[in-house]
C-alpha cells in the first residue's frame, strides 16, 4: 500500500484510551501517532498499549491545535458525528493523511473541525468508545486502499487468490548525460568517420 498515515487524538483524557488507540494504530501499520491538548501519561498508556508504540514509530505530544504540525501534503481528517461528514463507506482515503479523534465523552473542538481537510463519521445510530472509532477507521484504510482478493459471493466459499504483483521496468528520475543529446548524436555515437 503505498502512501502513509498517522493517528491522533485532541483533548483526551484517559491515558489507558490512547493507549488502546495508539496500539490498534501501530497494528493497522500506522507511521507515526500524536496528541493534541491531551492529559497522556505515556507511563500509564503503556498499560493498554503493550506493543510500546511509542518507541516503534514517532510518538508527538502538540501542547495545543496551534502548535500542530503535519507532514507536507498530508490531509488532516477528523472522525465527528456531524450532520456534513462524509459516511464511512463512501469516503476515499488520501493517500497521505493523519486522523483526528475527539476526547471522551466530547466531540473535536470547532477549531480543530475547521482546521481538518475531510470530517468522516462512522454511520452508527450514536457515538462509539473512542478506541473503537479509531480501529474501525483503520480498518476501513486498510481494506479500501490494500491488495487484497475480493469477497467471496456466499458463506463458506474461499476468496480467489491474487496474481502475484509484477514490478514493471525501473523508471529513471535523470536521464545519463549522452541519453539527454538529440537524436542524430545518439544514432551516430561509436561509429567509425
Amino acid at each position: 500500500m503505498r502512501g502513509y498515515f498517522g493517528v491522533g487524538v485532541e483533548g483526551i483524557s484517559k491515558p489507558m484510551n490512547a493507549g488502546s488507540i495508539f496500539r490498534s494504530a501501530h497494528a493497522f501499520g500506522a507511521s507515526f501517532v500524536f496528541t493534541v491538548a491531551a492529559v497522556y501519561d505515556q507511563k500509564i498508556g503503556d498499560r493498554s498499549d503493550t506493543s510500546r508504540t511509542g518507541a516503534q514509530i514517532p510518538f508527538y505530544s502538540f501542547p495545543d491545535r496551534e502548535s500542530m504540525i503535519l507532514p507536507e501534503k498530508c490531509r488532516l481528517v477528523g472522525v465527528e458525528l456531524t450532520d456534513d461528514a462524509v459516511e464511512l463507506p463512501s469516503f476515499l482515503h488520501p493517500q497521505t493523511a493523519a486522523y483526528i479523534l475527539g476526547p471522551e465523552r466530547g466531540s473535536l473542538s470547532p477549531e480543530m473541525t475547521a482546521q481538518c481537510d475531510d470530517i468522516v463519521k462512522i454511520p452508527t445510530k450514536f457515538c462509539v468508545n473512542v478506541g473503537i472509532a479509531a480501529a474501525v477507521i483503520m480498518y476501513d484504510r486498510i481494506t479500501s486502499l490494500g491488495r487484497f482478493p475480493a469477497r467471496v459471493m456466499h458463506s463458506g466459499a474461499k476468496p480467489v487468490p491474487l496474481d502475484e504483483h509484477l514490478h514493471g521496468r525501473p523508471m529513471l528520475r535523470k536521464l545519463r548525460r549522452f541519453e539527454r543529446q538529440p537524436p542524430e548524436v545518439i544514432d551516430t555515437y561509436g561509429e567509425d568517420e
